[in-house]
C-alpha cells in the first residue's frame, strides 16, 4: 500500500477521493465500502492532492467518508502457464471459478487468481545454472497443449543476472521456483513460472518489428483473395446491427491460419456472448481434430457489466497476445466491438469534464484507437524467431453510419477495411462485405509472397475488382434506363460482376465444404472465374445472357460444395473446361 484517501465525491462510477502521500496516474486503488466491500479500480487523473479513481464494479453503497487505498502498483495480468482455455473477465478473473465461489450471480468485489495455483506443470529447464540471462530469456518449457510454452525470466527484470540455480525436470505448480539468479548487486531473486506485466504498456522485448508479407488465411474467399489481412496486419470490420459481424468473427476464429486465438468480447450484448461460450467449446479444431477451445483464450466483458472494465478488457486482450507471440507464436486478436470500448471511453471523459470531441466522444478517442492497433505486429525476437499478433476489429457504428468518429478513428490506422452493409444482408449475400467500399493495404505489400503461390495472382484480382465496379456502374444505369435501354454488352458486363460476387465473394457459412477455402482451392477455383469473366460470352439476345450466367452459377454453387479433389469436384471442373473451351 502506497498511500490511503478517503472518499469525497462519487459520480456513477467515478469516484473522487482525496488522499495523503504519492499517488500515480493509472495506478490500482481498491475502496472500503462500509458494507464490507472491497472495490478495485484505477487512477485515471491526479490534480493536487485529489484524484479521479474509476472503479471496476458497481458503485452502489459507496459512502463519502469510505477509505481509499493506493497499491502503488499498475493494473497488471498474470502470465503464466494455464492461460489458454480460459475464460476470463476484464480484469482477468476466472469467469468458471468466479461463478463456483459466488453462484450465477456474481457478486462485486470478489477477485481471484487468474492462475490455478494446484495444477502442476512438466517443466524442461533450457538454461544452465551459470549462465548470464536477462528480462525475456528463456529458462525452460512446459508443454500447454500442442504448444512448448516458454517460461521466461521476468519481463520487468533489471538489468542482467546470473543463474546459481536451476530446478531439474520435474512437476511443479506455477509458483514454484524453477530457477535462483544473482543479480549484478549480489542479490538473489527466485523465479517461478508464472509473472506479471502492466497492461497498457506494450510488451517490446524482441529485436526489432518487421513488414508483414505473408498473408493471414481466414478460409473467406472475399478476404483472403481480394481484401487480404497480413499476419501481423490490423483490419476493421464495421457493420450496422444484423449484419454478420459476430458470425463472420466466428468463422475467421475457426478457420484462421494462427497458432493461439483471443476473443474479446468489450461490450458486446451477453446474448451473442453466451452464445459464443456455448459454441466455442463444440467447435473442431479443423488444424487438429480436437476442440477449438485448447487455443483459444477469451476475455468476457458484455454490455451489463461494469462500463469501466470494458476499457481494460481490450488491454488485457492485447497484453495476453503479445505474451504469446514473445514464443514465436502466430496470435489473432478478434475484438467486439471496439464501439462499446469507445463509448465507455466517452462515458469516462464526460464525468470527467473534459472537452468534448466531435459526437461527445473524447479529442484523444482517435491517439488511443491508434495505441490500441499499434500493439499488432510481426517482430523478429533475439532468438531469431518471429512471432505476430493480427488484430481485427469489429465497429457498430449506429445506423450504419460509417462517418461517425470510432469508424473514421479506425479507418486511419488499420491496414484493411472490410465494410459490411444493410444492402448486402438483406439481399442475403454472405458475408456481407460489400466490395464496392472495402479495401486493403496488405494487397500490393504481399505481392511478392502471393506471386510465389499464383504468378500474376495480385494482376488478376485487381482486373476482377474492376469488374465489380463496372458492373455496379450498368446496374445504376439500368435502374434509370430499364433492362431495355442497356446494350447487351453492358448487360453481360453487369451479369459478369454478379456472377463474380455470387460464386466467388459469397459463401455458405453452414456448408461443411463451403464455409472455409484454402489459398490452394481459392486460388484455383478463382483461375476458372476469371477465365469466365474475360471470355467472349457468345449470346443471342439477353434472355439467352440471363440462361447462360444461370446455368454456370449453378455449376460453379456445386463446385464449391465439393470436397477439394474428389471425384464430385473433378466432374464440375471438367464441366467448367467444357464451357471455356465452347
Amino acid at each position: 500500500m502506497s498511500a490511503l484517501g478517503k472518499v469525497v465525491a462519487a459520480y456513477g462510477n467515478m469516484v473522487t477521493a482525496a488522499f495523503e502521500g504519492s499517488v500515480r496516474q493509472n495506478e490500482v486503488a481498491y475502496i472500503l465500502c462500509s458494507d464490507g466491500g472491497r472495490l478495485k479500480s484505477e487512477v485515471i487523473r491526479v490534480r493536487g492532492d485529489k484524484c479521479n479513481v474509476q472503479v471496476f464494479e458497481d458503485t452502489r453503497g459507496i459512502q463519502v467518508g469510505d477509505t481509499v487505498e493506493f497499491t502503488g502498483d499498475l493494473l497488471v495480468v498474470e502470465l503464466g502457464p494455464g492461460l489458454l482455455q480460459q475464460i476470463y473477465d476484464g480484469l482477468q478473473n476466472p469467469l468458471p471459478k468466479l461463478s463456483e465461489a459466488a453462484g450465477l450471480f456474481l457478486k462485486r468485489g470478489i477477485y481471484l487468481a487468474s492462475l490455478d495455483r494446484e495444477s502442476k506443470w512438466t517443466f524442461t529447464p533450457t538454461a544452465k545454472e551459470g549462465q548470464e540471462v536477462a528480462a525475456g530469456d528463456v529458462l525452460g518449457w512446459v508443454p500447454e497443449g500442442k504448444f512448448e510454452h516458454q517460461i521466461f525470466v521476468p519481463f520487468n527484470f533489471i538489468g542482467k543476472a546470473t543463474i546459481v540455480k536451476m530446478s531439474p525436470k520435474g512437476e511443479y505448480t506455477v509458483d514454484k521456483t524453477v530457477a535462483v539468479v544473482k543479480d549484478e548487486n549480489g542479490k538473489t531473486r527466485e523465479l517461478g513460472m508464472v509473472q506479471v506485466w502492466p497492461i497498457k504498456i506494450p510488451l517490446k522485448l524482441y529485436q526489432e518489428r518487421i513488414l508483414p508479407t505473408e498473408p493471414l488465411v481466414t478460409g473467406c474467399r472475399i478476404i483472403d483473395s481480394f481484401y487480404p489481412v497480413a499476419k501481423g496486419g490490423t483490419a476493421c470490420i464495421p457493420g450496422p446491427f444484423g449484419s454478420g459481424k459476430t458470425v463472420l468473427q466466428q468463422l475467421i476464429s475457426r478457420y484462421a491460419d494462427v497458432d493461439i486465438i483471443l476473443v474479446a468480447a468489450c461490450g458486446e450484448r451477453a446474448g451473442e456472448v453466451v452464445e459464443t461460450l456455448r459454441e466455442f467449446p463444440h467447435l473442431e479444431d479443423p488444424y487438429t481434430g480436437r476442440t477449438l477451445m485448447e487455443r483459444t483464450i477469451i476475455i468476457c466483458n458484455t454490455s451489463s457489466m461494469p462500463v469501466a472494465a470494458r476499457e481494460a478488457s481490450i488491454y488485457t486482450a492485447v497484453t495476453l497476445a503479445e505474451y504469446y507471440r514473445q514464443m514465436g507464436l502466430g496470435v489473432l486478436l478478434l475484438a467486439d466491438s471496439t464501439s462499446r470500448w469507445a463509448q465507455a471511453l466517452r462515458e469516462m471523459s464526460g464525468r470527467l469534464e473534459e472537452i468534448p470531441g466531435e459526437e461527445a466522444f473524447p479529442a484523444y478517442l482517435q491517439s488511443r484507437i491508434a495505441e490500441f492497433y499499434e500493439r499488432a505486429g510481426l517482430v523478429r525476437l533475439r532468438n531469431g524467431q518471429t512471432g505476430s499478433v493480427s488484430i481485427i476489429g469489429t465497429v457498430s457504428p449506429a445506423g450504419g453510419n460509417f462517418e461517425e468518429p470510432v469508424t473514421q478513428g479506425t479507418l486511419a490506422v488499420v491496414g484493411a477495411f472490410l465494410g459490411l452493409t444493410w444492402a448486402r444482408s438483406n439481399a442475403r449475400r454472405f458475408p456481407a462485405i460489400d466490395p464496392l467500399i472495402s479495401w486493403s493495404k496488405y494487397l500490393d505489400q504481399m505481392r511478392e509472397s502471393l506471386d510465389r503461390r499464383a504468378p500474376g495472382w495480385i494482376d488478376r484480382v485487381k482486373g476482377a475488382q474492376r469488374m465489380i465496379h463496372e458492373g455496379a456502374e450498368v446496374k445504376k444505369r439500368m435502374d434509370v434506363v430499364g433492362e431495355e435501354g442497356t446494350s447487351l454488352s453492358d448487360f453481360i458486363m453487369y451479369l459478369k460482376a454478379e456472377f463474380l460476387d455470387a460464386v466467388f465473394l459469397q459463401q455458405n457459412a453452414f456448408d461443411a465444404v463451403d464455409a472455409a477455402n484454402t489459398l490452394e482451392r481459392q486460388v484455383h477455383t478463382f483461375d476458372q472465374v476469371y477465365a469466365i469473366l474475360l471470355k467472349d460470352i457468345k449470346a443471342k439476345d439477353k434472355d439467352d445472357a440471363r440462361n447462360i450466367f444461370f446455368r454456370l452459377t449453378a455449376l460453379f454453387k456445386n463446385w464449391n460444395s465439393s470436397p477439394w479433389g474428389e471425384a464430385a469436384f473433378r466432374n464440375y471442373e471438367q464441366q467448367v473446361m467444357d464451357f471455356l473451351r465452347d
